[in-house]
Formats: structure tokens, sequence, C-alpha cells
């Protein structure tokens, strides 16, 4: 059985905004949940999370970074900053403002963490002034009105 290890993008997956070769999806009961088959991918992610929230706590108007936040804030964070990452990698021009590569599910995190490790010779060197700038900017998606 492998241990759970739950996706720090989990949320921007399950939303369908990326993907990831290393991610698994179960389903616990009535809910489907995303981990992670690699320990070291696992830590690398975290970071690139846990960096993005501390960055973006003044722009989201947080008040303990450790605190878990409200859905839409979380959708801004790992949405936004995937986006920001890979803006700031030059990866590909985006397509409109509801995805993260114009194919949409192409985007595929742990490989945008390892170009990102590369291009910037680790993830705390990022340019998180103009990542934050995607975090804030990013927008969810408004539930369509019931007929």
């Amino acid at each position: 059985m492998m241990s759970p290890r739950p996706c720090a993008f989990e949320k921007a997956m399950l939303a369908g905004a990326c993907s990831c070769a290393l991610a698994a999806r179960r389903n616990i009961a009535e809910r489907e949940a995303v981990t992670c088959t690699s320990p070291p991918a696992h830590g690398q992610c975290a970071l690139l999370c846990a960096l993005l929230r501390q960055k973006s706590a003044f722009a989201l108007k947080l008040v303990r970074i450790d605190a878990p936040l409200p859905h839409a804030k979380e959708m801004k964070l790992q949405c936004g900053g995937l986006r920001g990452v890979q803006q700031a990698l030059g990866a590909a021009e985006l397509a409109s403002a509801d995805e993260l590569a114009p194919e949409g599910r192409g985007l595929d995190v742990h490989e945008l963490v390892l170009a990102a490790q590369e291009k910037f010779g680790g993830l705390h060197h990022l340019p998180f002034a103009r990542i934050i700038q995607s975090v804030v900017a990013y927008e969810i998606r408004r539930r369509r009105a019931e007929r």
C-alpha cells in the first residue's frame, strides 16, 4: 500500500488546471484525493507551495500563513502560483485566463518544478515578485447560474 502523501497542488489538479506524471488519484468514500508517488518530488512541491504561501501572504491578506485557507484563496495560490512560475520560465503563451497551458491539462507540475530549479538555481531563487502578480490576478471560475 502506498503511504499517503497528499499532493501539494491537489486542488489545482482536481480542478483540471494541471497534471503530474507522479500523481495518483484515489477515491476516499465520496471524495477524490490526489497523492504523490515520489517522496523527493513531494518535498519539492511542498516547498514550492510553502514559499508561494509565505511570499503571497500580504497580497492575499493572510493573517497566518500556517492556517488553512478558504477554497478561493487556495485556488488563487495554487493555480496562480503555477501560472506565475510558468510565466517566469517563459514556458508558453497562455491561451486564456482559465488555463495554465494552451492544452489545459498539458502543464506537468513536476516538470515545472524541475525546470524552475534548474533555471533559477533552486526554488528559493524564483522571481516571487512577478509570480505573486499572477497569484493576485488569478480568477477562479464562477459557477454558471442555473436556469
